[in-house]
This record gives C-alpha cells, sequence and structure tokens, in this order.
C-alpha cells in the first residue's frame, strides 16, 4: 500500500480551493516550482493526472474532481487527531473574537470541533466590529481574533481575501428610484467606507436607505428590495444575489481579513488561530463575482 504525504494532499487542496499553483503556493508558504514538484510528485503516486493545462493555468481533471473529496477527508482526519492529541489535556480559557461576517456560518463547524478537542478548555465568542476586536486583542481580553484588515504587526498568523460583491434581493428593487439606494452598516464600516468611495469616483447618485448594527438587519432589507448593499459572496443565498453586472456598479478592491493571536498566545490559542485558518481557506466562497475577475478568494498564511 503506498501512503500518501499529508502535505501533498494540504498543497493538492491548496491549488483545488484557489485556483492556481501560485496562489497555492502562497497559502502553504512554498515557491510555485516546489508546488509544482509536489503535484508531480502526487501524481506518481496515484498514477493519474490530476491536474492538465488549461490556457495559461492549470484545472482538475476528472481523476483530480475524484481525488478532492478524499484529500480534503484525509486532512480533516489527520488535523482532528493533531488537535485531539494537542488538546485532551489542555485546559484554561480562550476569548475567540470575529466579525458577523464568520459567525453565522464557517464557525458553526470550528466550534464543534475545537470543543471536542480540547474538551477542558472554556471557550468564550465574542462578536463585534473589527476596530473593537483588535482593541480587545490589543488589551489582552481576546485571544484570537479574526478582523477585517491586513495588520502588518505582530500576531497576524493569516490573511484571507474575498471580492467584495454588490448584493441585491433576488427579485430586484422593490420600486424604481433615480438615487441607488443603499443599505449599510453603522460606522466604522470597511464595506461602508469602499461602496461610498466607489460610487462617488463613478459619480453614481445614490443615498443611504437604511443603516444597520447588525448584519441580519441589513439582509432584512436587501431581501426585501428596499436597497442594494455591498459585501461578500458570505452573504448570497437564494434570496440574496449579485447585481454587480446588472446594475452596472463599479468594481471595487477585495475585502481583506487577518487572522490574529495574542503576542504571548499559548499552545491553546495558536491551535484555535490555526484551526481557524485552515477552516476560512476551506470554506472560502469560489464563484467569481459577475462582470468581475476570475480570481478566486484565498487565505495566505503568514510566516512566524
Amino acid at each position: 500500500m503506498r501512503l500518501i504525504d499529508p502535505e501533498l494532499l494540504r498543497t493538492f487542496l491548496a491549488f483545488a480551493d484557489s485556483g492556481s499553483l501560485a496562489r497555492a503556493g502562497e497559502v502553504v508558504a512554498r515557491s510555485p516550482s516546489a508546488v509544482t514538484a509536489q503535484m508531480q510528485r502526487l501524481e506518481e503516486i496515484v498514477g493519474e493526472p490530476l491536474l492538465a493545462a488549461s490556457g495559461r493555468g492549470r484545472v482538475l481533471t476528472q481523476a483530480g474532481h475524484e481525488f478532492l473529496a478524499h484529500a480534503r477527508r484525509v486532512i480533516e482526519v489527520n488535523r482532528e487527531i493533531w488537535l485531539s492529541i494537542s488538546g485532551a489535556r489542555a485546559d484554561g480559557r480562550i476569548t475567540l473574537g470575529t466579525t458577523q461576517d464568520f459567525s453565522a456560518t464557517v464557525l458553526t463547524g470550528l466550534l464543534r470541533v475545537f470543543a471536542r478537542t480540547h474538551p477542558r478548555v472554556r471557550l468564550e465568542l465574542r462578536i463585534g466590529r473589527s476596530c473593537e476586536l483588535s482593541q480587545a486583542l490589543d488589551k489582552g481580553t481576546a485571544d484570537v481574533v479574526i478582523a477585517m484588515g491586513e495588520e502588518q504587526t505582530r500576531g497576524v498568523v493569516g490573511v484571507i481575501r474575498e471580492p467584495m460583491r454588490w448584493l441585491g434581493s433576488a427579485e430586484g428593487l422593490a420600486v424604481a428610484q433615480p438615487e441607488l439606494p443603499l443599505a449599510l452598516l453603522d460606522p466604522p464600516c470597511g464595506f461602508r467606507t469602499t461602496a461610498l468611495a466607489a460610487l462617488d469616483a463613478a459619480r453614481i447618485p445614490y443615498r443611504i436607505a437604511a443603516s444597520s448594527a447588525s448584519l441580519s438587519g441589513l439582509c432584512t432589507v436587501v431581501r426585501a428590495g428596499v436597497a442594494i448593499t455591498l459585501r461578500t459572496a458570505r452573504l448570497l443565498d437564494p434570496t440574496i444575489v449579485d447585481v454587480s453586472a446588472a446594475m452596472n456598479l463599479p468594481d471595487v478592491p477585495d475585502a481583506t481579513f487577518s487572522v490574529r493571536q495574542r503576542a504571548d498566545a499559548d499552545p491553546v490559542a495558536t491551535s484555535l488561530a490555526e484551526l481557524l485558518c485552515d477552516t476560512l481557506d476551506a470554506a472560502n466562497p469560489q464563484t467569481p463575482a459577475q462582470g468581475q475577475s476570475d480570481s478566486k478568494p484565498g487565505l495566505a498564511r503568514i510566516k512566524p
């Protein structure tokens, strides 16, 4: 029986999730040539071509798609084994801070895995604005946070980029209006600042039709067709769709979030930060925004 190095599988998953050998290299902290060599080695072990040329890039072959689910399952089991061994005797309290963008989606499975593998650790969740979470981390009242912005400070373990998208009701705006109606979170908010700057630069008239302190309130207004908003694909569902192309709205930069841990983080906090990076990378929305490039979102690990 041939054994497959988990590092080969991790690189393969990084490529499958990012769609690029270069991006995969950023995720696993390896050079493009090293990534290529790893993929060639994996194909030799499997005995099937997993990647095929497509234009200037590469895509998964049929065998690659079939292999993907197996690779993901092996990495998940490997991760949980490692966490269980390292967390079985760990105790204390860990505070995780996150923005609303991730609290209701990707964190559900993460918290379950961490609670199961660290049964003696008291885990506390803090949901808030990015500025509040960064302050909590600096003050030592939070151990790990995911917040908007690429902080060039010590403690950053991963940076994730996702395309911002103009989102609206699947049924369209309820009423045609001369000014573009916007639904935005209360300031300070990076999405709000970006949306207003982009519309001002494009000279598109707008009005703030709704302002909310929560994403749930924002989604309610958008679903009703009262206004559109600017967020990421994490808000997409059958009732909320990308309206960028349909409404001829301006391009906007990617949203950037950073995973940070406190400067004096203990091994348990580091385990949580690494699990968060793994979970965010695996749960990335993969479809490109309408009217934008096919660049895929991804998470880049930061070397210590």
